[in-house]
């Protein structure tokens, strides 16, 4: 016999040697890995939901173009705003936030948001976004640098985990 061969072969005699002895002191319970039927068919049952809802909500966001575009265009517009505040130009975003809340791509972002949320968690950011462009307007018309950049991130940050949340953080590009 080659020395390959019985190196080969005290090789697998220790690492056997070494499963086994782990597997007398319980490290390995055969019991452990073996599912109750009933588990099984609950477990199937909720991958079988999950994946129902998941393939709902892409038909939702797939058919939902026109939302979608709202959306990309909030991406824009609030990196448009960003630039604008890591410069302290004010002015410029404040011309980006027009009339406030009531400026046409807020309110259209919003029906967006709106339609596209479906769980409590991603309303409640929702709510959050809301809370945070709100507060970044009034921060900018005040003319209020600091208070604007934590407005800024704090918008930023609850549209990115809400994009996340719903799946669309692959669709719109910019984040």
């Amino acid at each position: 016999m080659s020395s390959k061969c019985v190196q080969r072969g005290l090789s697998i005699s220790l690492v056997t040697s070494f499963v086994l002895s782990l597997a007398g002191k319980g490290c390995f319970d055969a019991n452990a890995a073996i599912l109750e039927a009933d588990d099984d068919e609950e477990l199937l049952e909720k991958v079988k939901r999950d994946r129902k809802k998941r393939l709902e909500r892409q038909g939702v966001i797939n058919s939902s173009t026109k939302e979608t575009g709202y959306l990309q265009d909030l991406v824009y517009k609030l990196s448009a705003v960003g630039q604008a505040i890591e410069n302290s130009d004010l002015t410029t975003a404040g011309s980006v936030f027009g009339k406030g809340t009531d400026t046409d791509w807020v309110q259209n972002a919003n029906v967006a948001l709106d339609k596209l949320s479906s769980s409590p968690e991603e309303k409640s950011e929702v709510d959050t976004f809301n809370s945070s462009l709100a507060s970044l307007i009034s921060s900018v018309s005040r003319n209020d640098v600091e208070s604007s950049k934590l407005a800024f991130v704090s918008s930023a940050s609850a549209f990115e985990k809400w994009t996340s949340l719903t799946g669309l953080v692959v669709q719109l590009k910019g984040l």
